[in-house]
């Protein structure tokens, strides 16, 4: 199974990166974990013959906003969009008419499934359970392969997220803030709570992802962070457009 950060930046796209999204490919699907503008790369790192999922952590536009891009592919099998309560109605005003192509026009067919009510129409396991964010946000954990993958972006230190992460193989979280900010009105990982979710939960690896744009101007302020996150939980990487990594 194979993980591909496609996009790692929050708010906006910089030379640094694009807005977050991320493939998960497995034997079966490819699983791509919000779409950000760097869901643009999808096409370049799909298994064209398995179908394509994606999994919407919530609908701020720098998780929704490579949904405009949907043109681009040719899914030989369709698309199928998980995303919260609500998710069908939004997308269908977001995914439309005058902002962009809607689903109806794309050449594929298209289905919106909303979480966690209809996680059983999914041909793999997924558990959600709501973070703490200024708006509803869902975090996830992917059972696939023999292998668990948890992913909880746009978050505030919270119970359902340790319960996510617990044991996880993989744990990809939000490194939003800067090292020591937190701002309770607006909840987001910093490199420190990154670090204590996965040691906490006794994650098997990390990834931080998501840094904001504005926080996280280059390389070396990533850098910066990572080194902070490893002094509490080794196994921590930082991501970074394009890093493939063996799960």
């Amino acid at each position: 199974m194979k993980l591909t950060f496609l996009g790692t930046n929050g708010w906006y796209d910089t030379g640094t990166g694009n807005t977050v999204s991320a493939l998960v490919k497995t034997r079966r699907f490819n699983i791509v974990l919000d779409a950000g503008n760097g869901i643009y790369k999808l096409g370049e790192h799909i298994n064209p013959a398995n179908p394509v999922f994606i999994l919407l952590s919530h609908f701020h536009i720098d998780h929704i906003a490579g949904l405009h891009l949907l043109l681009k592919f040719r899914f030989k099998h369709g698309l199928t969009i998980c995303g919260g309560k609500g998710a069908r109605r939004l997308l269908n005003i977001f995914v439309n008419k005058p902002f962009t192509c809607p689903f109806k026009g794309l050449p594929y067919p298209v289905k919106v499934l909303e979480l966690p009510a209809q996680a059983k129409d999914l041909p793999f396991k997924i558990t959600t359970l709501p973070l703490e964010h200024a708006d509803p946000v869902l975090g996830m954990r992917l059972e696939l392969e023999g292998k668990t993958i948890t992913y909880c972006t746009d978050t505030g230190f919270c119970p359902n997220a340790l319960k996510l992460a617990k044991n996880a193989d993989f744990l990809i979280t939000e490194c939003a803030h800067a090292p020591g900010e937190s701002n309770p009105g607006w909840p987001h990982f910093n490199p420190e709570t990154a670090a204590k979710l996965a040691r906490e939960a006794g994650a098997k690896r990390l990834a931080i992802t998501h840094f904001s744009a504005d926080r996280y101007r280059n390389a070396a302020a990533r850098a910066a962070g990572l080194k902070i996150s490893r002094r509490i939980f080794p196994r921590a990487i930082a991501a970074k457009d394009g890093l493939r990594v063996e799960v």
